[in-house]
């Protein structure tokens, strides 16, 4: 496995494993403890793991948490979804910016999202599962969510939206949720 920083947002990695396919179909480590701690992050920081299935053209998102934030390594362990993080870090070089990874159960690949970025992602098959293991307990009450479809952050969503949670639905502006981050 090795540790790939993603320039567009500071902090940020993915984590590329190492397949070893064969007739059978493939093993890959999906978490390597020693590679995690190499980019300095606590592999021993993430009490939480949870599994999301989504059907194709369902978006998850735009989600972060207030208070210290929430980082998140995340996954598609099958199926395959457009990902994306923004930078909501006032502090960080790259604030503002967002990135777009097209993450796959094929690849497995990780996707270290840092406290303080907006996540989300859009299912592009049917099924499509994605991991996450979080550095902290969730509290439902530090739960903020931005519109997906917000003009200022204009994502370019590879699908037309085939559902979206009552609280995405509610979703705030991204104006609205950076007041309520600060």
């Amino acid at each position: 496995m090795k540790a790939i920083p993603v320039p567009a947002i500071a902090g940020a990695y993915l984590f590329e494993p190492t397949p070893h396919a064969d007739d059978r179909g493939f093993f890959c480590r999906t978490f390597d403890a020693d590679v995690i701690r190499s980019v300095g992050i606590d592999p021993e920081g993430f009490p939480q793991d949870s599994l999301s299935r989504s059907w194709r053209g369902v978006v998850r998102g735009m989600h972060l948490r207030s208070g210290a934030g929430e980082a998140k390594l995340v996954r598609c362990s099958s199926g395959v979804v457009f990902d994306v993080v923004v930078d909501l870090r006032t502090s960080s070089p790259t604030c503002g910016n967002q990135v777009h990874v097209e993450l796959t159960g094929e690849a497995q690949q990780t996707l270290y999202v840092p406290a303080g970025c907006a996540h989300g992602f859009q299912a592009l098959t049917d099924p499509a599962d994605v991991s996450y293991r979080i550095d902290r307990a969730h509290d439902p009450a530090e739960d903020v969510a931005i519109a997906f479809d917000d003009p200022e952050l204009a994502i370019p969503w590879p699908l037309p939206v085939a559902s979206l949670s009552a609280r995405d639905r509610r979703a705030l502006s991204l104006a609205d949720a950076i007041k309520e981050l600060r």
